[in-house]
């Protein structure tokens, strides 16, 4: 299962979601603008408190540019089936 942490007005956050959804690739998101839970959930996970941050499982991708690179490289796909 792919997870997205984001924000709502966070323009990299968006170009993440439109990106998996653009490879089918079904994403739960976890928006933390207002949700101090979700936002301590992820600085827990990540040490960070940027967004976005995308899990394949339980591995961090890292942000929109990571996941850009992983699919130039034909390696996003293969790790979001795990």
């Amino acid at each position: 299962m792919v997870v997205i942490y984001s924000k709502g007005f966070c323009p990299y956050c968006k170009q993440a979601k439109a990106l998996l959804t653009e490879l089918n690739i079904e994403f739960e998101e976890h928006d933390v603008t207002d949700d101090p839970e979700a936002l301590q959930k992820l600085t827990e996970k990540t040490g960070m408190m940027t967004v976005p941050q995308i899990f394949a499982g339980e591995e961090l991708l890292g942000g929109y540019d990571d996941i850009a690179k992983l699919h130039d490289e034909g390696k996003l796909e293969e790790m979001c089936k795990k």
